[in-house]
């Protein structure tokens, strides 16, 4: 690994340099832990003697699909309380009758339910929560489930909403208990952060209402409409916590989650037959890399990633505060995409 790590730390420098992203934490690892793992730039711009560590928290954005809705729903499949094709309807009565009765399990998870695109709560339901919840529940899909693959933050949003109705427990203490707790990820929770876990997060977007850059509260506003707790967005984390989560995913027995190996198996593969654009379960193959090479990939939009394959034994992460620095995501690409090629080289 060392020819490989001294070339990482030189590309995620040049990011640094050319403003990318303020700062930068990776690791590399497989089923027994952490192979390598570094850290460069700052934690903010604006304040020259805080460098970004190795402890830094980060808002991970879409991971928190990976870390808590995934996860749980991982949990429920391996305990027997869902179906991968249970239609939503058996699972959740009160939507009977509403076309979003008839999507599976298995839609959601691969982007192919056909749940509306829009994701701004606010303008479509209000500010209460529970109108929120129902205005998802009950909006009409605007094209029939497994016609085509499109990416909407509202499949996680719906899953959440069905982990908790299964369990009658909210989504937070659902991963907690299933996922975070028995993992030891003690660093990993939902926002907003208390103050001295603020003080070592990573600050990401500008937000006009407040005239600074947001730190500690999650970026998503969905997230923050729903209270920091959503299927969304909204979890912070660290490199240790989210390195065990990976480990976990590669080990041949897991006794400590109540997810595990036969999760990862039934994500970790194509599940779209011929649509494209190719999904796994939450996962999608890496730009670039075919089925054979089996690296599988999920983002977040404030500029984390991580990266699985289980024929390689081999899993890397990659996290970032770009969102800080502004939305153009294609240097941000660029990045990910070379960091990909040297850890799976």
């Amino acid at each position: 690994m060392a020819p490989e790590q001294d070339r990482i730390e030189h590309l995620l420098q040049e990011g640094v340099r050319t403003k990318v992203y303020p700062g930068a934490v990776w690791a590399v690892g497989d089923a027994d832990g952490i192979v390598a793992s570094g850290c460069c730039g700052l934690l903010d711009p604006t304040d020259p003697e805080r460098p970004m560590r190795l402890d830094t928290v980060f808002d991970i954005a879409s991971l928190t699909k990976i870390v808590a809705v995934w996860s749980v729903i991982g949990s429920l499949w391996q305990e027997d309380r869902l179906k991968l094709h249970d239609p939503l309807a058996s699972l959740m009565p009160n939507i009977k009758g509403y076309q979003l009765g008839d999507v599976t399990v298995h839609h959601l998870l691969t982007h192919t339910a056909g749940v509306p695109l829009r994701a701004n709560l606010r303008n479509l339901y209000g500010t209460d929560p529970q109108k929120i919840r129902d205005g998802v529940l009950r909006e009409p899909l605007h094209r029939l489930p497994g016609q085509a693959v499109e990416y909407t933050d509202r499949a996680a949003l719906i899953l959440g909403f069905l982990a908790e109705q299964l369990t009658d427990t909210p989504l937070d203490q659902l991963a907690q208990d299933h996922v975070w707790h028995p993992l030891g990820m003690t660093s990993t929770r939902f926002g907003p952060l208390t103050a001295d876990l603020t003080q070592r997060c990573a600050p990401t977007e500008y937000d006009q209402d407040s005239s600074k850059h947001l730190r500690g509260v999650p970026h998503d506003f969905s997230a923050r409409l729903l209270g920091g707790v959503c299927g969304i967005a909204g979890v912070f984390s660290v490199m240790n916590d989210l390195a065990l989560f990976l480990r976990h995913l590669l080990r041949p027995v897991t006794p400590e989650a109540g997810f595990g190996a036969p999760w990862t198996r039934e994500s970790l593969q194509i599940r779209t037959g011929d649509l494209q654009p190719s999904r796994g379960l939450f996962w999608h193959p890496a730009a670039g890399t075919t089925q054979e090479d089996d690296i599988y990939v999920h983002y977040g939009f404030t500029g984390t990633g991580m990266w699985i394959s289980r024929r390689r034994n081999r899993w890397a992460l990659l996290l970032t505060n770009k969102l800080y620095y502004g939305r153009d995501r294609q240097q941000l690409t660029d990045v990910r995409n070379a960091f990909r090629g040297l850890t799976f080289a």
